[in-house]
This record gives C-alpha cells, sequence and structure tokens, in this order.
C-alpha cells in the first residue's frame, strides 16, 4: 500500500476557509455505483479535481486531501475503486484490498474517473469547466491514464505512480505517451525501489519525443509514499511537491 492508516497529507489547514464537503455515490456508464467523497469552496470559484487513491481505495487520507484542495479554492471528488466487487459502504483498516485491486481494470477505473468529471461539469458539482486528475502510486498511474481515456482533461498529476508496464502486461503512460492528450505532472521519489529512476526518465523521453507539456521531479533519496506528514524528513520535498501541484493548477486551470 502507498500511505499507513494513520498517514494524512503533509498540507496545513487554512483557518476560516468555507468549505462544504460529504460524502456520495456515484453511477458510472456502466452502471456501476462507486464510493466517493466530494468538498468545495463556497464560492464557486475555481477548477475541479478528480483525487484517484493508492490500492486501498478510498479512505480518509483522500478525504482530508479533498478538503485541502477545496481550502484552496477548488472543487474535488476523491473516488473508490471497488464498487463492482466491494460495494459503496465505508471501510475500516482490516480491508483486505488486493483481491480487489486485481480485479479492476483500465476500462472500469477510467469509467468512474469519467463519473467523477461529469459530476464536477454538472450543476451539483459546480459546473466546474477546467478538471484535472490527482493520484498517488495505483492513483498516480491511472491519473496519467486518463490524460488518454477521452476525458477531456486540463491537466494529468501523478505521485510516484508506476510508468511502465502493468503488473498484467498492459502498456503504461510510457507506451502511451503519444495518446496523453492533456499536460502531466509527475512527482517521483528518487529511492523508490518499486520504480526505479531508468523507468521515470524512460518517460519523460517518452513525454518529450510525443511532444506532451510536462514536467517530470525526481526527488533525491525521498522513498516511494514520502508525501506523508509523518515522514518530517522528507517536509521539504512535500512542500515543494505540493507547491508544484498548486503552481500546475493554476497554470492549466
Amino acid at each position: 500500500m502507498c500511505f499507513e492508516s494513520d498517514s494524512s497529507p503533509p498540507i496545513p489547514a487554512i483557518s476560516g476557509a468555507a468549505v462544504s464537503h460529504r460524502d456520495l455515490v456515484l453511477q458510472a456508464s456502466d452502471g456501476n455505483r462507486l464510493a466517493a467523497f466530494t468538498a468545495s469552496p463556497d464560492e464557486p470559484r475555481g477548477p475541479g479535481l478528480v483525487v484517484l487513491p493508492d490500492v486501498r481505495g478510498l479512505y480518509h487520507f483522500y478525504e482530508e486531501l479533498a478538503l485541502r484542495l477545496a481550502e484552496r479554492g477548488y472543487a474535488a471528488v476523491a473516488i473508490d475503486y471497488f464498487g463492482r466487487t466491494a460495494g459503496q459502504e465505508k471501510r475500516d483498516d482490516g480491508f483486505e484490498y488486493m483481491p480487489h485491486v486485481e480485479q479492476t481494470t483500465q476500462t472500469g477505473i477510467q469509467s468512474d474517473v469519467a463519473a467523477a468529471v461529469g459530476y464536477l461539469r454538472s450543476p451539483e458539482g459546480g459546473e466546474r469547466a477546467a478538471i484535472f486528475t490527482l493520484g498517488f502510486c495505483f492513483g498516480g498511474r491511472n491519473s496519467w491514464l486518463a490524460a488518454a481515456s477521452g476525458h477531456g482533461l486540463a491537466g494529468a498529476i501523478g505521485f510516484y505512480g508506476r510508468p511502465g508496464t502493468g503488473r498484467d502486461g498492459s502498456p503504461g503512460p510510457t507506451a502511451r505517451a503519444a495518446e496523453l492528450a492533456a499536460p502531466i505532472l509527475a512527482l517521483m521519489g528518487g529511492d523508490d525501489p518499486g520504480i526505479p529512476v531508468e523507468d521515470v526518465e524512460a518517460f519523460d523521453e517518452a513525454l518529450d519525443d510525443a511532444g506532451v507539456e510536462h514536467e517530470v521531479i525526481v526527488y533525491p533519496g525521498a522513498p516511494h509514499s514520502f508525501f506523508d506528514r509523518k515522514h518530517e524528513e522528507f517536509a521539504a520535498a512535500s512542500e515543494d511537491a505540493w507547491g508544484r501541484v498548486i503552481e500546475f493548477i493554476e497554470r492549466y486551470g
């Protein structure tokens, strides 16, 4: 998994920000019903973000992240991946997620992303014109692949996603670079044993070759899942990464 159950985003809350939030259930075009959490500023302005969690699906880390985004003027919807196999109910820390991860498909995930994008573009979701995806680990990879899935994104942001071939042999963002129809931001750990720097460099080169606007940042010495309030030794990397996320949203939104 990407984060431990007691992890939190290393982002300061903005005291006094007027934000609304709630749980909801979205319906994808194939009929799947998926759990989601939405947070939005009370003032209807700014772009929207679809937040794509790590392999554990929707849990409190991503709900808190959605709140921090809303405090900064963005509408955010964090989605779950497992509506087709685990239903829409809240889950505890003992949830065995890997059997459900293994049953996900790119078609299903991107159908669910489309449901979240549609929500953000609807009157209920604030009619956001510019939509970004923001994902972590499993969600980082799926965030970049969302740019190749016809959602009309303004940009796709991923923290330490796997850019190469998937464990199931499916082509990843590197192989599909020419299909990525939105600017890309990749924020990677330089000491991530699961994602060699060579794979990150190959992704960067593929984006160059495809003419995709992009920024690929590697934080030397940072591990997978460095973006965590508990990892005080990587606070500077986390602060820089968060600043780049905001700057990217402001530039392309």
